[in-house]
């Protein structure tokens, strides 16, 4: 059955080789702008957050589709799965999301990819089935607020999805002192308080961004790319200008989440998974590895917000 928003064989083929696609319109920007108002309220409070915080604030971001429902909808928006759905499969889970400000004088992201998304605690939080060709997650980040290069957009290298160039089982310590201070070529970039460049699997090694791309996008537009594609973002140089971007990462469900652990370990705190479990966006489960949550912490039916947006 032919879906509305799907791929072109075309855009297929670019994003193969690419690794990345995009952008596409998810909302209309006006429509963007008069949600993003509205959530700011929800984005604060915490009152349904799975997550109690120790210290970070960088934590507060994490899944926030499991207690706002906008957030949870959005997950499921067929302008997105449609695209997903024909890199994967039809049998999706989202398994985390994360929100991404950026602050008028922010650095910028130093470049990176994830393959087990263990790069902060050494521990894999992606575990795909043996013998096969792929790792990772496909993101999919929207822009909640316009980004452009002035507040800090997404930038990419294309076509570096395919190999890894970081070793994610070395130690990567948490340096909250290095945010807004590590300097790369003349200009501020770095991750969050840790240092990327501990993973690299030949410390001599230099990214070559000669090629790299500036992925500037209106509000309420989304671009889909590897997790395993070298990526970055340039600092917010704005004076008054906050950039927000909002990232869900699907994987099938033969995907093993969070394996063998109770607990996040990063940046500086440990947070419980006693209340996390993923979400099945699309299809069916056939494996059953993970913990699957059939409502957010609001009590939204995760199956009616897809019914629904499937028959709108």
């Amino acid at each position: 059955m032919s879906k509305q928003f799907a791929f072109t064989a075309e855009q297929l083929k670019s994003f193969r080789e690419n690794g990345y696609a995009g952008p596409f319109d998810a909302y209309d920007q006006n429509e963007m702008k008069e949600t993003y108002k509205k959530l700011r309220a929800e984005i604060f409070d915490r009152s349904h957050a799975i997550y109690d915080l120790e210290h970070s604030s960088l934590l507060a971001g994490y899944d926030r589709h499991l207690d706002i429902d906008f957030f949870s909808r959005h997950i499921m928006r067929r302008q997105i799965l449609d695209k997903v759905e024909g890199i994967l499969g039809p049998n999706l889970l989202c398994w985390r999301s994360e929100m991404f400000p950026k602050y008028p004088g922010d650095e910028g992201t130093d470049w990176h990819q994830a393959d087990t998304f263990g790069h902060a605690s050494g521990a894999p939080q992606v575990v795909w089935p043996m013998n096969t060709d792929f790792g990772g997650a496909i993101t999919v980040w929207t822009a909640v607020t316009d980004a452009d290069k002035e507040n800090g957009c997404l930038r990419f290298i294309p076509g570096t999805h395919e190999e890894m160039h970081y070793d994610e089982t070395k130690e990567m310590k948490y340096s909250p002192e290095q945010v807004n201070k590590l300097e790369k070529n003349g200009m501020k970039s770095g991750f969050f308080g840790y240092d990327y460049r501990n993973l690299q699997k030949d410390p001599s090694w230099v990214p070559d961004d000669a090629n790299a791309v500036s992925m500037e996008m209106k509000a309420g537009q989304f671009v889909i790319f590897w997790s395993t594609l070298m990526h970055a973002s340039w600092p917010n140089t704005s004076s008054n200008r906050t950039r927000l971007g909002f990232t869900a990462r699907y994987v099938p469900t033969s995907v093993r989440i969070y394996p063998d652990t109770d607990v996040i370990n990063e940046y500086g705190s440990k947070l419980s998974l006693d209340k996390y479990g993923v979400v099945l966006v699309s299809g069916q489960d056939e494996y059953k590895h993970n913990r699957r949550l059939l409502k957010n912490a609001r009590g939204l039916e995760f199956a009616t917000a897809l019914d629904e947006l499937e028959t709108a």
